[in-house]
This record gives structure tokens, sequence and C-alpha cells, in this order.
């Protein structure tokens, strides 16, 4: 089995960043860079990670004007992320855009495309907040329809929830990519994740890979905590 686990970076220098990642490469896939991160550290934070063989998801949940996004991602695609992130809710012409510019991006600079993935509803959504913005307010239907127009767009992953992935899966092309945040070992204190699963629970229901943030670098010992996770799925 590929090691599933993608660890979230989400810590502010890029010192902290590098230091986590030589404690924790071992016992995970890949490493995600966020906003946090992105902001503080720039381009050469991928960079610095692809040197040491790692693999990279760009989590920008990149949400603009087709055209924008498109270099957006070809600008991601040259830096060699295997991984990144663009919201569903951007529409079928954004997301065509990015699909499109990720595979002639890499086609033109002799590497692999980057998974596109589409984010449908973060994890920190509830049916109140798609109400307060104005969306449908039953979540597992929003999902539903943000994960196929990404489909029709031509994407080939997704971002949900880990409560979403039995739905997806019955629903979507067997070939889906299914990349899901919300991950808790029930060790943790309540936080802003309003739908979560453990980690064996959202293998099991369909997942590909898991993101895993605070309960690995939030732990008092990070690469304990990823080993503990690693050796659950087994």
């Amino acid at each position: 089995m590929q090691n599933p686990i993608i660890a979230a970076l989400d810590v502010p220098t890029v010192e902290q960043a590098l230091a986590l990642a030589r404690e924790i490469a071992p016992a995970v896939g890949a490493f995600k860079i966020g906003s946090e991160l992105f902001t503080a550290a720039g381009p050469d934070i991928v960079r610095r990670l692809r040197e040491t063989g790692a693999s990279v998801f760009l989590d920008l949940k990149f949400h603009d004007i087709p055209n924008t996004v498109a270099k957006a991602v070809a600008s991601a695609t040259r830096l060699d992320v295997q991984i990144l992130t663009i919201h569903t809710c951007g529409g079928l012409a954004m997301m065509r855009a990015a699909e499109e510019s990720a595979q002639r991006t890499a086609l033109q600079s002799g590497r692999n495309a980057p998974l596109v993935l589409g984010v449908t509803v973060l994890t920190s959504h509830d049916a109140n907040t798609l109400a307060e913005i104005g969306c449908e307010a039953n979540v597992g239907r929003q999902v539903e329809r943000l994960a196929q127009l990404a489909v029709q767009a031509g994407l080939r992953g997704l971002v949900c929830s880990p409560l979403e992935i039995v739905q997806l899966r019955q629903l979507l092309p067997a070939n889906i990519q299914l990349v899901t945040p919300g991950i808790r070992t029930g060790a943790e204190q309540a936080d802003d994740q309003k739908r979560t699963l453990t980690p064996r629970e959202a293998m099991q229901a369909g997942a590909n890979w898991l993101v895993v943030g605070r309960p690995i670098y939030a732990a008092s010992l990070p690469r304990a905590a990823a080993e503990a996770i690693l050796a659950s799925l087994n």
C-alpha cells in the first residue's frame, strides 16, 4: 500500500516546516503546503521540499476568473508540485481552464501533470454555514452537485469531508481520486472541523489520500503521532 498520509505543514516559518518535514518524512507519503506557509515562505519552500524527493500538495484553493486560475495552475505545475487545489464553486469554465493548463504546462515542461483537486464544501462548513452564504443548505446535496460539475469539467480528483466519501463513490467514476481532510484520531481537543472521521474509517469508506494536520503537527511527538496513524491503517 502506498502511504496515503499527506501531512499538513501548517506552521508559520520555513525553519519550522523543514524541521517538521525532516522529523516525520519516514511516516508520511507527502507534505501539504497551505496558505499560511506559502504566504510566509513563497515558492522556495516548494523547491526545498522537492529537492529532498518529497511529494508536495500545494493547497492554495485557487478561485478566480478562468484565465487567472489557468496562469496560477501553470506556475504551480512549473514548480513541480504533485497535487494542487481549486474551488469547484469557481464554475465549469474555471475548472476546465485549470485542468487544461496543468496538462499543457506539464507537457511543455516534460513533467507529469499535477492532480488538480476540486474542493467541494470545506470541512469547517455545515448546513448553517451554507445557508448563511446563500447556498444549498443540505451539505450532501451541495457536495454532489459540485462533484458532478468537477467531473464534467475533466477534473481527476476532489477534496471532500470523510462523511461524503461513501456517497461520492456511489456517484462518481471509480478513477476519481478522493482526498479528505477532517481527519481526527479522537485524542484531540474540539476545533473548527465539523465533519470528521478517524484515519481508518476514512480509508475504509473509500478515500485515496488523508490530509492530516493538527493530529500530527500539534502533537508533542509528531513522528510518533504520524507512525501511530499509519499503523492504524494496516
